[in-house]
Formats: structure tokens, C-alpha cells, sequence
């Protein structure tokens, strides 16, 4: 009965979402950004751009990096995180372009950028890139939906093109997660000195790198209760160990700037700056002091509480650099309206509805379909949370 009741109320707050959602693009559609957004010409980035675009390229960066680790690195190991990993990148890349739709001033222009070069723009090399390598993750995800309808010939070519596949998506992925912090570079008077550095693309691209780490330890989480499949959570504690060298690295080019800037010196002044930097900071180093324990990690709930808290703190990270570090330079205090969150929480819900029903009709858990009929627990292998939890404790 809980069970029906949990699975009704989800059904209920998702068509909640998209109605109010659907309200919301009549407005933006119909009366433009003036009548939909709290954006003005002194501030004309907001939630659409800050969470939809710059955290959802950074959240869908699983893709290329487990991809990258599999098949350029040959660590198989991590192959049986490949395919949800992929998934999650090409449908948070597809996001991306909608939410672009509703934030652009003429949305019906988003293909010029195709055929209007202009090679000294970041914004370009951005939308070229992103075009791109959503083109490489649907190739990359391609064999899925091949081997799901028995196209073999079809698949031993994409088997075969699969490499020189891959290299591609990790150029292209590695150009624009850098060239978003990029696009900040231009504004060292505007965008306050807790945020602004010249290292912006460095960090972009390493927080992007963690930020695949995690969602992909997320969506395994999610998907082993989701769907009742085996929790690979060997490879979990291992991804966590990976995640806190790279936040270790992160966080000490963090401070190493600031200090070298004499940036610090900012967090005595009064005003928000210094409290949601102490909250990204917070955030990010809470989960991997805990991801350096060895008894940690090999606690589900704990990696799982751990993982939630340095994704709040990635999101955090990009909206400060977005919203709050150009709050004071702009003399305005930004709030979405009410219409920017409702299309925001609509775009979530949809990549959350789409990867459970590509998850459940076609072989995304690769390994589980390759493993089918064999006893479950091998060697490495945890069945259940509640057989890890019990592992952990």
C-alpha cells in the first residue's frame, strides 16, 4: 500500500510540475522575458543560464569521463557504469538546448551559430562544441537502441567506430566545460574576486571531471532501488576515493589563487558573497574528508548523503559564479520568478522520467544483461543496498 501510495504521489507532483511548467512557456513564448523572468538589462543571466546551462553541462560530464576511463584508458572495471553514464550525458546535453530555447531572445535563431561563424567568440566555440558532441553522445549511445532491436550489422560498425568516437567527445567535451569558465574571463571588474580568476577554465573542467564522478555514483544509487538491480559498490567506493583526489586538487588550486590574488582578504567585507562562498566551500570539502575514510566509504548511506552534498555544492559553485558574484557590480539582487524555477524543475523532471523509461525498455544496464542467469553476488559484487548496507556495517 505505501508502495502505490509513494509511487501515485510521484505521478501526482510530476504532472503538478509540468502544468505549471506549460503555463510557463505560454508566458515566456507569448509575452517574451520581460513578462516571464525576473531578468532586466542590468542582469540578464539568470537560473536559465546559471543552473540549466552551466550546471547542467557540468552534471552531464559522466559521459565523457567514464567513457574516457573505459575505453581510452582501458580500465574495465567501469565498464558496467559506461552505458548510465552516457545516458545521463546525452539526455542532460538535449536539456541543455531546451532550456537555451527559453532563454534565448530569439530561440528560433539557435542554429546560427551553425552557419555564422564567428571563430573569436567563446559563446561560439561553446555552441559548436556542445552541438557536436551531443551529436557524438547520441553515436555513443546508439548501439543501445541497435542491440536492443538485433541490428547487428548496424552495431558491429558502430562497435567498430566506437574509439575514434569516444576521442572526439572527450576533445570536444574537454573544450567547452573549460571554455564555460571561459566566457567569465571578460569581466574581472564585474564579477566579484572570490569567483573571478584567471585559472576559471582550469577549475571548470576539474569540477566538471568530479561532477561526472558523482552523478554517476548518484544514478547508480537511484537506479540499484529504482529498478532492483545489483549496486556495483566495489566500484562505488572506488569512484568516491577518485572523487576526493580531484576535490583535494580542486580545493587547493582554489585557495592557492585566492591567496596569490589576495582575494581572501574579500571575505571581511559584509554582504552574501562571503557566506555562499563558505557554503560551496563547505559543501565540497565535508564530503571529501569523509570519501578519505576507508570505514566512509564503505558505508552506503553515508557515501550516498556524501555524493547529494558535493553535487549541492558543484550547483552552488556555478550559480555564485553565475547570480552572486555579479549581484554587487550590477546593483541588483536577483530571485528567479516563479516561471524560470517552474520550466527549471520541469527540465529535471523530464531527464528523471526519460532515463527511467530508456532504462527500462532498452539494455542500459549492460552488465546486468550480460550477466543474466548467473548467481547473483559474484565475486565483488554487492545484490542489494540493504546487502551493501549490512557489508558496511
Amino acid at each position: 500500500m505505501m508502495e502505490l501510495a509513494r509511487k501515485y504521489f510521484w505521478r501526482a507532483l510530476f504532472a503538478v510540475i509540468m502544468a505549471a511548467a506549460a503555463y510557463a512557456t505560454f508566458l515566456r513564448f507569448w509575452g517574451g522575458l520581460g513578462a516571464s523572468t525576473n531578468l532586466s538589462d542590468r542582469f540578464p543571466w539568470g537560473l536559465w543560464i546559471g543552473f540549466d546551462v552551466l550546471c547542467g553541462v557540468g552534471l552531464a560530464a559522466g559521459g565523457f569521463t567514464l567513457a574516457a576511463t573505459v575505453h581510452i584508458f582501458n580500465i574495465k572495471s567501469y565498464r558496467p557504469v559506461v552505458r548510465p553514464a552516457i545516458l545521463t550525458a546525452f539526455l542532460g546535453y538535449l536539456l541543455v538546448v531546451v532550456a537555451l530555447l527559453y532563454d534565448l531572445g530569439h530561440p528560433y535563431r539557435i542554429w546560427h551559430p551553425i552557419i555564422m561563424w564567428n571563430p573569436r567568440s567563446v559563446m561560439f566555440e561553446v555552441g559548436w562544441c556542445v552541438t557536436l558532441y551531443t551529436t557524438v553522445l547520441f553515436l555513443e549511445f546508439l548501439p543501445v537502441v541497435l542491440e536492443k532491436f538485433r541490428m547487428r550489422t548496424a552495431l558491429r560498425i558502430m562497435k567498430a567506430a566506437t574509439l575514434p568516437i569516444i576521442i572526439a567527445g572527450v576533445i570536444l567535451s574537454t573544450l567547452h566545460q573549460s571554455s564555460l569558465g571561459s566566457l567569465f574571463l571578460i569581466m574581472p571588474n564585474k564579477l566579484h574576486p572570490l569567483w573571478w580568476t584567471p585559472l576559471l577554465p582550469v577549475l571548470f573542467f576539474i569540477s566538471a571531471v568530479a561532477t561526472g564522478l558523482a552523478m554517476t555514483i548518484f544514478e547508480s544509487w537511484h537506479s540499484a532501488k529504482a529498478f532492483g538491480r545489483h549496486l556495483e559498490y566495489d566500484l562505488v567506493c572506488r569512484m568516491t576515493r577518485v572523487l576526493a583526489v580531484i576535490t583535494a586538487i580542486y580545493l587547493t588550486m582554489r585557495f592557492m589563487d585566492l591567496s596569490h590574488r589576495g582575494a581572501l582578504a574579500t571575505l571581511n567585507e559584509p554582504g552574501i558573497e562571503r557566506w555562499m562562498f563558505g557554503l560551496e566551500i563547505l559543501l565540497m570539502a565535508v564530503p571529501m574528508l569523509m570519501f578519505f575514510r576507508e570505514k566512509t566509504r564503505r558505508h552506503p548511506l553515508a557515501v550516498y548523503l556524501g555524493v547529494v552534498m558535493w553535487l549541492l555544492g558543484f550547483v552552488t559553485n556555478r550559480m555564485n559564479v553565475s547570480v552572486t558574484g555579479l549581484e554587487r557590480s550590477s546593483g541588483v539582487r536577483y530571485f528567479p520568478k516563479w516561471s524560470e524555477i517552474a520550466v527549471t524543475l520541469a527540465i529535471i523532471a523530464a531527464g528523471f522520467a526519460i532515463f527511467r523509461l530508456a532504462a527500462h525498455y532498452l539494455p542500459v544496464f549492460e552488465e546486468e544483461h550480460k550477466e543474466e542467469g548467473e548467481a547473483a553476488g559474484g565475486p565483488g559484487r554487492i545484490p542489494t543496498l540493504e546487502a551493501a548496507g549490512a557489508q558496511g556495517d
